[in-house]
Parts: structure tokens; C-alpha cells; sequence
């Protein structure tokens, strides 16, 4: 299927998406008034609200924020999920392979059950994103350390750190209060109830320049795809090159960890319904997976709202109950 049409239909999908998703909800919002409440805040001239100030704000102070973070998380998790897939020729390998998700429950829980919130509403997400970023640092520790440098040792190792951080996590609720366990549990199953304005500054800069990078680096990913051996006859330093992968990926993962808890599956499944639509190559793999990943996550969200309305289930659920399925079937075509 020719790219600008991929493109361009995962663009209207993405803009019916949003609107749908700011529209719905225990208070449902007309997607018209939606859309002028948005020019109304933006400063262009719609006439005289027709809306109570009440639902202004649900639009412009909960809904919008909501939205645009579920599209930039499944963004940014789709684009990792697509960028280690290449590198490790591995078809199942998603974000959570590197023990970065653990990393930053870690450091959530730590902030909700030990530190408490000393620098506000951001201890939570910041200590996430520093969880993560230590978790990183401890897979790339380990691999050079242990000489896994190959792409296979390289997702063990990633594997065994998680076990281990999440060992020390379990150890940090057994000893915490046991009356915020239910905060932390759903923090764990993720979330994006705590979007804010002035929060998507961060995971959106993470995710323009890490992003940029990659797609920059797609021709090396291609060739890393045909192994090892191919691209370093092609002058690529292959150790150096997937590790430089995996530390963009970290600080992807760790931003989108920080701000909306674990949520899985996204990196493993947009991809592969990707190279259905555009092919293998990464040129256009990874800015249609970001599109798409977006979309999903924007879904996910939807129905986390919706299924058992007023309540707000953990979008962690959804992913996880369609990822589940969807690894099934991976398993069984492989």
C-alpha cells in the first residue's frame, strides 16, 4: 500500500480519534462544542460560548491533556517497540524487555510509598523517569560487564535486571503502608487520569528528538535487521550501535513510564501490524507506527473510560487483554 496513503488515512483516523475521545465519557461533550471550546482557549473568535464553564473545563482541563498524552505514549512506545525489533532481530522484543518499565515502577513506588510527594504532583513522574533511566544504565552495566553484547544476550540481560528491580519493588510495597497499596497497584496496571497541560512538555520533547533520531538512523536499523555480520561489512560498529538503540529507547520508555505507569504491549503489537500496511523498511515503518500506535492507545483509552463508566479502569487492562491475544497468534504464526 503506497505510504502517503497509509499516511494519510492514519491522519483523519487520528483526528476522528481525538475528537471522539475528548467527546466521550461520564459526561458526554458534542464533538462541535469540543472543537470550539479548543479555538475559544487558543484565542480565535468562535462567538459567545454556548457551553456551561463546567464543561469547558472537563474539555480543556481533563480530556485534552488525556488525549494528547495517550497519543504520544503510544507514540513513543511503538517507536521503541519498532527500533528494538529491528536491532535485536527479535519479533517478540517490545520496551519492557529492557527492564526500563521496571525501573520506573520502581521508582513510583518509592515516591507514593516511602518519600511522599515532596516536589508536588511531578515526585511521582520524576522519580518514575529516574527508576527508569537507573534501570537502563544497571541492563547496560550488566551487558558489558558480562560481555553481552550479541542481540539475544543483550534481551536476557534486560530480562534478568527486571526480575531483580521488580524483586526490590515488591520488597518496597511489603514494607510501605499497606492502606496506599491501591494507589500503587494502580499506577502499575497504568493510567492517564493524571495528564496535565503543564506536564506534556516533557514527554513530548523526549519524544521529537529521540524520535527524530531513530528515523535518522532507519537505514543502519534495516541493515541490522539482515544480521550482524551484514552490517558491519556496511561500516556499522554493531555493539555500539545497538546499545546507542537501546539508550534512546530507555529514555523513551522512561518518559512515557513516568507519566502513565506500565502499560505493555503497545511496542510489540503496532509494529507488526505496520509492516503489514507499509513493509519492513524502517523509513517508513517507524513514523506509521507512531501514527498507529497513537490511535491505539487513544482506543484503549476510550474503552478504559467507557466499559464500566463512572469508574475509570486502568488502561493497563486493555492493553494487556488485546496484547495478550495478539502475542498468541504472533506465537502460533512463528
Amino acid at each position: 500500500m503506497p505510504l502517503w496513503l497509509v499516511t494519510f488515512g492514519c491522519l483523519i483516523a487520528l483526528g476522528l480519534s481525538l475528537s471522539f475521545a475528548i467527546s466521550v465519557g461520564a459526561v458526554a461533550v458534542p464533538i462541535a462544542t469540543v472543537w470550539d471550546v479548543f479555538f475559544h482557549k487558543i484565542g480565535f473568535d468562535v462567538g459567545e460560548p454556548t457551553w456551561s464553564k463546567g464543561r469547558a473545563a472537563i474539555v480543556w482541563e481533563i480530556r485534552f491533556p488525556r488525549a494528547l498524552l495517550a497519543v504520544m505514549v503510544g507514540a513513543g512506545l511503538a517507536i521503541v517497540g519498532a527500533s528494538l525489533q529491528a536491532v535485536t532481530r527479535n519479533p517478540l522484543a517490545d520496551p519492557h524487555l529492557l527492564g526500563i518499565s521496571s525501573g520506573g515502577a520502581f521508582g513510583a513506588i518509592l515516591a507514593l510509598l516511602h518519600t511522599g510527594l515532596f516536589l508536588g504532583l511531578l515526585t511521582v513522574p520524576l522519580l518514575a523517569f529516574f527508576g527508569a533511566l537507573a534501570a537502563t544504565i544497571l541492563v547496560l552495566t550488566v551487558s558489558h560487564f558480562t560481555a553481552s553484547t550479541t542481540a539475544d544476550r543483550l534481551v536476557l540481560t534486560g530480562v534478568a535486571v527486571s526480575f531483580i528491580i521488580m524483586a526490590g519493588a515488591n520488597i518496597l510495597i511489603f514494607l510501605g503502608d499497606p492502606r496506599a497499596t491501591h494507589t500503587v497497584v494502580f499506577w502499575m496496571l497504568g493510567g492517564l487520569g493524571l495528564a496535565q497541560w503543564s506536564h506534556l512538555i516533557y514527554p513530548l520533547v523526549i519524544l521529537m528528538l529521540c524520535g527524530a533520531w531513530l528515523w535518522l538512523q532507519a537505514p543502519k536499523l534495516n541493515a541490522m535487521t539482515v544480521g550482524d555480520e551484514t552490517a558491519s561489512t556496511l561500516g556499522i560498529p554493531v555493539a555500539r550501535f545497538r546499545l546507542a538503540v537501546f539508550v534512546f529507547g530507555a529514555l523513551i520508555t522512561g518518559v512515557m513510564v513516568a507519566f502513565s505507569g506500565l502499560i505493555g504491549f503497545v511496542g510489540l503489537m503496532v509494529p507488526h501490524i505496520v509492516r503489514l500496511l507499509v513493509g519492513g523498511g524502517n523509513t517508513r515503518v517507524l513514523p506509521v507506527s507512531a501514527l498507529i500506535g497513537g490511535i491505539f492507545l487513544l482506543w484503549a483509552d476510550i474503552a478504559a473510560r467507557t466499559v464500566i463508566a463512572p469508574e475509570d479502569m486502568p488502561i493497563g487492562i486493555v492493553t494487556g487483554l488485546i496484547g495478550g491475544l495478539f502475542f498468541i497468534v504472533l506465537l502460533r504464526c512463528k
